[in-house]
């Protein structure tokens, strides 16, 4: 998958070289920090703070923050700042039913002209989320399950879905953090993984959407329902 900073470049102008080298690393951090709830839903993000931290200037910062706006993890609200987006069961349900519609035609497309390059690249993905799964690197694991998804939807040859569905699938990363998954939970996406990749190895645009539905479907459901718990207890 492009990483955030490359689907969102900053607009060139006289001297931004190294201005846009910060944008994008602030961006990435900040983008980290509040996928791992460092930055819980609702807290505020400090822009002098933030520069503190980083040791820059306000200017990256204000980029960054603009930058995860677009893809719905921040909201700034005028002469009030920029503060972390509120997590809920309504806006868990829209994320998921914005990436069905988007994910499905991506699929659908990937499916019909998935190569054998292809196959190799996202089973060496899925091999590799497996591995940081077992060992417990929640990071690298979060990496690699969206390289293997993006791996696959490459294969559908549009730049506009895949932009169009980034926002939606990084929201969703949020409510996946946030909702630790037990040993048969991963051992169901697993099975789904290996399921997706199955259909498109054989070039089943059918078979493919019907896998793709089935996951998505499992894992709203599984989030879904470790939020009801957290909300009743």
């Amino acid at each position: 998958m492009a990483a955030v900073e490359e689907l969102f470049e900053l607009t060139p102008d006289s001297g931004a070289s190294m201005r846009r080298t910060l944008a994008e690393q602030v961006t990435a951090e900040l983008h980290r920090a509040v996928l791992r709830g460092e930055y819980p839903p609702g807290s505020w993000l400090r822009v002098q703070d933030i520069a503190r931290q980083f040791q820059t200037s306000t200017m990256p910062v204000r980029e960054a923050l603009r930058r995860l706006e677009t893809l719905g993890l921040v909201e700034i609200s005028p002469h009030r700042g920029a503060r972390v987006a509120e997590l809920s069961i309504d806006d868990l349900e829209d994320t998921f039913r914005t990436r069905q519609i988007l994910e499905i035609e991506l699929i659908r497309r990937a499916a019909a002209s998935f190569t054998a390059e292809d196959a190799d690249n996202a089973r060496s993905a899925l091999e590799r989320h497996e591995r940081f799964l077992s060992a417990g690197s929640l990071e690298e694991a979060r990496r690699t399950h969206s390289e293997f998804h993006f791996l696959i939807y490459r294969a559908a040859s549009s730049r506009w879905l895949l932009r169009s569905v980034e926002p939606p699938w990084q929201n969703s990363e949020r409510y996946r953090f946030a909702s630790p998954t037990d040993a048969g939970a991963r051992s169901r996406a697993h099975a789904e993984h290996t399921g997706i990749l199955a259909a498109c190895v054989a070039n089943d645009p059918v078979a493919a959407v019907k896998a793709l539905q089935d996951h998505l479907g499992g894992s709203l459901e599984r989030i879904r329902a470790a939020m009801t718990a957290r909300q009743q207890g």
